[in-house]
């Protein structure tokens, strides 16, 4: 049963960030986003943990002080933060930075925005307001893994949804950020 379950929960993830990726013209992302989760790597590890109402990373996390699942994903899927932590082509002196944030491209931070929104759309349901992606993002402790031009647009966008709502900041999306894509 939590298998069933759990393939519903990232179905219906999917489903949220493909309407938010088709209405702003990234086709090819809203089709192929989070395909990994069906692989068997990440599927099984994801029914185990399913519990429906967060991650089943971080139920794996707490288990195992790691999640294999996670791994694996961050790793395949470019609309991730992580994908895009690298080395300094050199160390400032006397920092010791040994890991950087690159800049994401634009689409796949619109596609990193969409990923929230449907994520707190899934595990809130019908309690979900638009203010709960910002709540989440803020909530995190990710300032030192973002570039901070990617900071700077994920935060805009976060803020916008929450004021002024989705069909607003897909509007904004489309008409400036992805004009040229």
């Amino acid at each position: 049963m939590k298998a069933w379950n759990h393939f519903k929960t990232i179905t219906l993830h999917r489903w949220y960030v493909r309407k938010g990726c088709f209405a702003v013209g990234l086709y090819w992302q809203g089709l192929t986003h989070d395909l990994s989760k069906y692989m068997p790597s990440e599927f099984m590890v994801g029914a185990k943990y399913w519990q429906g109402d967060r991650s089943p990373n971080n139920a794996e996390r707490e288990a195992l002080g790691y999640s294999s699942a996670w791994l694996h994903h961050k790793g395949r899927n470019r609309h991730h933060y992580e994908y895009w932590l690298d080395y300094p082509v050199r160390e400032k002196e006397g920092t010791g930075v040994k890991i950087v944030p690159a800049k994401m491209p634009d689409r796949y931070i619109v596609e990193m925005f969409m990923d929230r929104v449907a994520a707190c759309k899934v595990y809130h349901g019908s309690s979900y307001k638009s203010s709960d992606p910002l709540e989440y993002y803020q909530k995190g402790n990710i300032d030192a893994f973002l570039h901070p031009y990617t900071k700077r647009m994920l935060e805009k966008l976060l803020k916008m949804n929450a004021k002024k709502g989705e069909r607003y900041t897909r509007a904004y999306i489309r008409k400036y950020i992805l004009k040229n894509i």
